[in-house]
C-alpha cells in the first residue's frame, strides 16, 4: 500500500525526507508524493512510486542508469539549489560541532570529469558484466559507460570485462577492477581474485597490448608498464604506484591544491601530512619548503621521483609513518611554519590533537568528509585556533560527499 507524502528538506544522502523523518530516495522538497513504506528500516524509508506534485527545481537525469545504480544520489535536482544543498552540508556539520566559521559558496570542480572509477565485475548470462552496484544493495548494475567520467573511461567497462576473463570473469570471486585516465593510457589494477597463475598472468600481460593499456596491475603488483601512467602535477610529472590514491578529478585536484597553497600563506617550512603522492607537497614545493609524510611507501617514492625530475622546486623530503598510530609530536610539529593535513575519509582525529597542542600559527586542512572534518575542526578550535576560512569544493558532482579546505590560525602566532 502507498500512502502521500510531503517533502520537506533533502537528507545528507540527498534523499528527501517528510516533516516526521521518513526517508523517500529521489524525491525533492516541497513534492507531493506517492511513496511505499519499507517495513523494518530505520530511519523508516519509503519508495517513491509517482511525483505528484513536482519541484520546480527537479530536472530530468542525464544518466540512462540513475535511479538505478548506487552511484550518483541526485542529478534530479537543479544547478542552484543543488550547490547550496552540498554547501548546507558543510554548515551543517560545523554547526552540530559547535563551531561558527565562514564558509564560501560552493567550488565546481568537476572538470571534464572523473579520471578514475573502480568497476565491479560478476558472471552473467553471456560473460562477464562490469558495473556498479543499486543503491542499498549488492546486486550488480551493469553498464555501457559511466557519463561522468573522462572521456577516456568510458571504455572502462569493456576493459574491466576482457582483463576478467582469465582470472574466471568474476564467477568464482568477484573482482573490483580500478581504471585510472593517465597521459599515458589507461591504468589498470585487478583486486578481489587473490594470486593467479602464471598462465592468467601471461594472457593478461598479453591483453595489456591488445586493449592499449599504459599499465596493468594484480592487486598493485605491476604485470606490465607499456607507457608511464603519467599524472600532471603543475610543471612536474607523477607516476602514482599501481592502484595508489589520486583525487577524483583533475580539476578537483588543481583546486584544492591552489587553495592549499593559498592557505599557508608566506609560510616557509610546511609539513604535509597525509600526503599520498604528493599533489599538493609539489604544488607548496614552487615556493616552500616541504617535509611530506605518508605511511605507504609506494606513494613516497612516487613523490620522490617527481620531485628528482622536476627542476626549479624546492626541497622536498619524506618520511614514511603511521600518522594514525604515531601522530607527529607538538615538538616535531614546531619545526613548521605550516601544517597541511588531508587524511582519509576517516578523518585525523590523533593527529588533530597533536595539531592542537603545538605552536604552528597556519594549519590547513582538506578532507573529503564534513563529518570527520568538524570534528577533526573542534579539536584545533579548542586548542585555540581560530577557523578563519572553509570553502566546499565539488569534485563528486552528483553524490552526497563534498570536498573542504579550511584555514585555520593561531592568534597572535607570527613567523
Amino acid at each position: 500500500m502507498s500512502d502521500t507524502m510531503e517533502i520537506t528538506r533533502l537528507g545528507l544522502r540527498g534523499d528527501g525526507v517528510t516533516a516526521d523523518g521518513v526517508v523517500v530516495p529521489g524525491a525533492l522538497p516541497g513534492e507531493t508524493v506517492r511513496a511505499v513504506p519499507e517495513e523494518g528500516t530505520r530511519p523508516p524509508r519509503a519508495r517513491l512510486d509517482a511525483v505528484l506534485t513536482p519541484s520546480a527545481d527537479r530536472i530530468g537525469p542525464f544518466c540512462p542508469y540513475f535511479g538505478t545504480c548506487g552511484g550518483c544520489a541526485i542529478q534530479h535536482l537543479a544547478p542552484e539549489p543543488y550547490a547550496a544543498w552540498k554547501r548546507d552540508l558543510v554548515v551543517g556539520a560545523l554547526a552540530r560541532a559547535g563551531i561558527e566559521a565562514p564558509v564560501a559558496p560552493l567550488l565546481d570542480a568537476h572538470g571534464s570529469g572523473r579520471r578514475r572509477i573502480t568497476l565491479h565485475v560478476r558472471a552473467g548470462e553471456g560473460g562477464p558484466q562490469a558495473g556498479f552496484m543499486a543503491a542499498r544493495s549488492h546486486a550488480l548494475v551493469a553498464i555501457d559507460h559511466c557519463p561522468i567520467t573522462e572521456a577516456a573511461l568510458h571504455r572502462a567497462p569493456e576493459v574491466a570485462r576482457a582483463v576478467s576473463r582469465p582470472l574466471g570473469g568474476g564467477g568464482g570471486k568477484p573482482l573490483d577492477v580500478q581504471v585510472t585516465a593517465t597521459a599515458g593510457g589507461l591504468d589498470v589494477d585487478i583486486r578481489g581474485h587473490g594470486p593467479a597463475s602464471e598462465r592468467a598472468r601471461q594472457t593478461l600481460v598479453l591483453l595489456a597490448g591488445e586493449l592499449d593499456l599504459a599499465r596493468l596491475s594484480l592487486h598493485g603488483e605491476v604485470l606490465i608498464v607499456r607507457r608511464l601512467p603519467e599524472i600532471p602535477v603543475g610543471r612536474s610529472r607523477l607516476v602514482p604506484p599501481a592502484g595508489g590514491f589520486l583525487q577524483a578529478t583533475a580539476e578537483g585536484e588543481a583546486t584544492l591544491a591552489r587553495l592549499v597553497v593559498e592557505g599557508v600563506g608566506k609560510a616557509k617550512r610546511v609539513a604535509d601530512l597525509f600526503s599520498g603522492a604528493g599533489a599538493f607537497s609539489l604544488a607548496l614545493a614552487e615556493a616552500h619548503t616541504v617535509h611530506a609524510v605518508e605511511g605507504e611507501e609506494g606513494a613516497l617514492k612516487a613523490l620522490d621521483r617527481a620531485f628528482r625530475e622536476t627542476a626549479g622546486l624546492r626541497t622536498i623530503t619524506t618520511e614514511r609513518r603511521d600518522l594514525f598510530r604515531r601522530p607527529l609530536l607538538a615538538p616535531e610539529l614546531d619545526r613548521h611554519d605550516a601544517i597541511v593535513f588531508d587524511p582519509p575519509r576517516a578523518g585525523a582525529e590523533a593527529q588533530s590533537a597533536r595539531i592542537a597542542e603545538s605552536k604552528v600559527p597556519v594549519v590547513v586542512g582538506v578532507s573529503c568528509d564534513a563529518g570527520s572534518f568538524a570534528r577533526d575542526a573542534a579539536l584545533l578550535v579548542r586548542g585555540g585556533y581560530r577557523l578563519e576560512a572553509v570553502t566546499p569544493v565539488d569534485q563528486f558532482r552528483h553524490s552526497p560527499h563534498v570536498e573542504i579546505v579550511g584555514v585555520f590560525k593561531r592568534p597572535g602566532k607570527k613567523r
